[in-house]
């Protein structure tokens, strides 16, 4: 049986990865419950090509 929820996926990107111009993107998959969040995600999170914790946004 499937699970029934409110729980969706989300996929996390860094936002200073863009404008530093360094080839490459830092992503993170994780999930959210819709009804409790039904704005977008920012979270901090280690982005391992620049070495440094950056904030990361949900993407569609």
């Amino acid at each position: 049986m499937a699970k029934k929820g409110n729980r969706i996926q989300v996929i996390l990107e860094c936002t200073e990865h863009k404008a530093s111009g360094v080839p490459g993107t830092s992503r993170y998959i994780t999930t959210k419950n819709k009804k409790n969040t039904p704005d977008r995600l920012e979270i901090k999170k280690f982005n391992p090509i620049l070495k440094k914790v950056t904030v990361h946004k949900e993407i569609k």
